[in-house]
């Protein structure tokens, strides 16, 4: 399933408790890293259009690195969506990526300024995220062997349910959205 993200989001009511139950299932977690999300528009779409988003082009930048990012989540016309294909490519030159973006007319969104830290299990990521304006909240991404999306999506669902830890209010929107007031 290269190309297809399955993940699921809630914020997060209590992160240590959370990071002990993953430490004692041999979760391994990374450096902090410092991330800044600039999202943008396209000239020959409205993204902001539909009912429920769905549509995103990012740039970011960490002590990593820059990458460029085409999310679109799916079903395309439902409020509540199952899992996105997304698109993602390291860059060396950020500055000449935002040049060309503003010169074809790309507009600037919103700004996602959060700090992430990562942690690594089997077939699980988990991010933790402090983001700026919006709060804590932790996302679980499916990064292990499916068939299918259904499938992917079950054994995340497995894998959140055996935590048996208290996650808090599931998200169904991403960070632009909540920066931006939308709710779908």
């Amino acid at each position: 399933m290269q190309y297809v993200e399955v993940e699921k989001k809630y914020a997060v009511a209590d992160v240590e408790a959370l990071k002990t139950r993953l430490r004692r299932l041999g979760g391994k977690p990374g450096e902090p890293t410092h991330q800044v999300d600039q999202y943008f528009n396209a000239p020959h779409r409205d993204f902001l259009a539909p009912d429920a988003i769905s549509e995103w082009f990012r740039v970011r930048t960490d002590e990593r690195g820059s990458s460029i990012n085409y999310k679109r989540w799916l079903p395309v016309d439902a409020i509540t969506k199952t899992h996105a294909d997304e698109f993602e490519s390291m860059v060396d030159d950020v500055e000449a990526v935002r040049r060309m973006l503003q010169m074809l007319d790309f507009l600037p969104l919103v700004t996602v300024d959060k700090t992430r830290e990562e942690w690594t299990m089997p077939t699980v990521e988990v991010a933790f995220d402090q983001v700026l304006h919006a709060g804590d909240f932790v996302e679980f991404e499916f990064k292990g062997d499916a068939d299918s999306v259904e499938e992917a999506t079950a054994r995340l669902d497995e894998f959140i349910a055996g935590l048996n830890v208290e996650l808090g209010e599931r998200i169904d929107r991403g960070y632009p959205h909540m920066l931006i007031g939308r709710e779908h």
